[in-house]
């Protein structure tokens, strides 16, 4: 991969200038550069966008996107994405395709892929499969310059895309004979225009991308897997948007997408995690006809797993995850239609408790020849519960809770897939919405003596896997965020980001990141509780240990920042780095919506 930022990067236009305007006959078009295309504010503002949703240098970004982009521009001219439909304009294409990748790369963001591999693995082909997403976004539709239009010079010679980019006046037509669909099966004529031999060489060596790549660009999506999601939403999302629908319904994640990362993640705790059919406490027992799963703890797991997985949208409470299972049919309903099951297990060695559980067919964990030994024991369902037909014995597992209210736990809010307001972040850059407004959050500042700033040099991001020593501190906070932030689990500059580049450095916002990691890191709440405090809380003490942080001029840990926008202002709270290398090899510019406020101001606005 190196070797592509080692290359030359040749404009697309070198060495054949665009005609000019004074040969350029009536009725025909001039054809344009691609820095004159993409020299719009609209599209700049998706170039950049884009490039922040990448976790790499200019001149990375230049050769893996930038460059790949100037050829489609190229290619694409002003062509409107469709006749009479969506982006019917003069360059609708080129839009709808900026469009699609930064909705695309939005939604990829959520997703650790290829599924099924290790994290280590995952961490290593991260930026081919997100540079893989952002192409199979851009060439989806390409096929139509080649069979929807008519394109010719002003001398009356056909152009084919195949040719290469227009160099001469053209004008176009709509082909009234043109078969739908047929644009997905002509894109294989012309991705090799946009994307070059070594591209193509570096995303051959990875097979899983390479072949749903190949599915979506030859429109077989239903072979594409999660690849083919992706585009699909992305593209559902910019149609939406031109349309003048709402595009984060089309960016929430589909119903299965949802149901398969859910049982996937159950599937894994129980393979590898969970203890069941325990003489004594467990996280579940299996019958002869039900897995049963002691719900606090068994939701408490699946939810730390996914989070720790980049997967967003998880519910932020086990109250919201109960209703996700049974909305998805994962678990199955007691008699009255709830989630959430009251049995009593007891052991052949005469051990017997009480539990809440969540019941689930064991068809759905385990194929029948890999599937368990039943419990020796028997789990019995609570009379009020059976109903009229005898219920199969239940299980539950874990510590006994008191009342099903127990089971409730409240954790920092996390956005569902389909209301997640960071789309907002995205709708501005469309000139749709009003630029993202943070939630407020009220300071916290530690009253105990700070040590003096570290002397150490920051370190630096790595791009190794992430080795997790799994020991929560100060210092395992920064290298989980420095990685969550490289693998793109932790979004910056967004909508109800955690993270924001302000004033030059780097801002977090408290309490909400010290809360995503407590969360992630069920072994914080325990180690809190010995110091009396709130897991954030003591995630936030190790961290201001570091002395990575700069503090105002009266020694105040907290910085205040106002998010302004053109109808409403709001304020944030949190902690300034002392340096931005702490977290980025190349900070991104600062969140224009964002203003630090300081201390002067802060004192004029009270004395107000």
């Amino acid at each position: 991969m190196l070797s592509l930022f080692q290359r030359k990067r040749v404009p697309p236009t070198a060495g054949t200038p665009p005609a000019s305007a004074t040969e350029t006959p009536k009725g025909s078009m001039r054809p344009e550069s691609a820095a004159s295309l993409l020299a719009t504010p609209r599209r700049q503002k998706l170039l950049e966008h884009i490039w922040q949703r990448t976790s790499l240098s200019r001149q990375q970004f230049a050769t893996l996107y930038l460059a790949p982009l100037e050829r489609y521009a190229e290619l694409v001219q002003q062509f409107p994405a469709s006749e009479n439909h969506h982006h019917a304009y003069p360059g609708g294409m080129l839009d709808h395709g900026l469009e699609i990748v930064a909705y695309a790369l939005k939604l990829r963001q959520s997703y650790l892929l290829p599924a099924g591999v290790t994290p280590e693995a995952q961490a290593a082909q991260a930026e081919a499969w997100t540079a893989g997403t952002a192409y199979a976004a851009l060439l989806h539709d390409i096929g139509k310059i080649a069979v929807d239009l008519h394109v010719e010079h002003a001398d009356g010679s056909v152009w084919h895309p195949w040719h290469g980019p227009l160099r001469k006046p053209y004008r176009f037509r709509y082909r009234k004979e043109r078969e739908y669909r047929l644009h997905s099966a002509a894109t294989g004529l012309l991705f090799a225009r946009v994307l070059d031999r070594d591209i193509f060489d570096w995303l051959s060596g990875y097979p899983d991308l390479w072949a749903a790549l190949l599915y979506v660009l030859a429109g077989q999506y239903e072979h594409a897997d999660m690849l083919g999601e992706l585009v699909m939403q992305a593209d559902q999302a910019s149609v939406a948007q031109e349309l003048g629908g709402d595009p984060s319904r089309a960016l929430a994640a589909p119903k299965h997408a949802l149901q398969r990362k859910l049982l996937d993640g159950l599937r894994y705790l129980l393979k590898e995690e969970c203890k069941l059919n325990q003489p004594g406490p467990a996280d579940g027992w299996l019958t002869q006809d039900a897995l049963w799963l002691v719900s606090k703890t068994v939701s408490d797991k699946l939810r730390a797993h996914l989070l720790s997985q980049g997967i967003d949208g998880i519910p932020a409470s086990n109250t919201a995850v109960f209703n996700v299972l049974q909305d998805h049919g994962i678990v199955q309903p007691t008699p009255d239609g709830k989630a959430i099951w009251k049995a009593v297990v007891t052991s052949d060695a005469g051990w017997s408790h009480a539990f809440t559980f969540l019941k689930v067919s064991p068809a759905m964990i385990w194929d029948a020849a890999d599937r368990p030994a039943p419990f020796a024991g028997r789990v019995q369902v609570e009379e009020e519960q059976a109903g009229p037909t005898p219920q199969a014995p239940a299980v539950a597992d874990g510590p006994r809770m008191e009342g099903i209210e127990a089971v409730i736990v409240s954790t920092a809010p996390i956005a569902f897939a389909g209301t997640d307001t960071g789309v907002a972040a995205l709708l501005d850059l469309l000139g749709d919405t009003a630029p993202p407004a943070a939630r407020e959050i009220p300071a916290c500042p530690v009253s105990e003596a700070e040590p003096p700033p570290s002397v150490e040099p920051p370190s630096q991001l790595s791009l190794e896997p992430f080795q997790d020593p799994g020991v929560p501190s100060g210092g395992h906070f920064m290298v989980w965020l420095r990685k969550s932030i490289q693998m793109r689990k932790l979004v910056i500059n967004d909508a109800k980001a955690l993270v924001h580049t302000v004033a030059g450095t780097t801002y977090l916002v408290s309490p909400g990141v010290f809360q995503r990691y407590a969360q992630e890191y069920l072994q914080v709440a325990a180690l809190a509780r010995q110091e009396k405090l709130e897991g954030w809380q003591w995630v936030q003490k190790r961290f201001e240990k570091l002395g990575q942080h700069r503090k105002q001029p009266s020694g105040l840990n907290i910085w205040t920042c106002e998010v302004t926008g053109p109808r409403k202002s709001r304020r944030l709270h949190g902690y300034l780095l002392a340096s931005p290398d702490v977290l980025f090899r190349e900070p991104p510019p600062d969140n224009p919506y964002l203003r630090l406020l300081n201390e002067a101001a802060n004192r004029d606005d009270a004395a107000l």
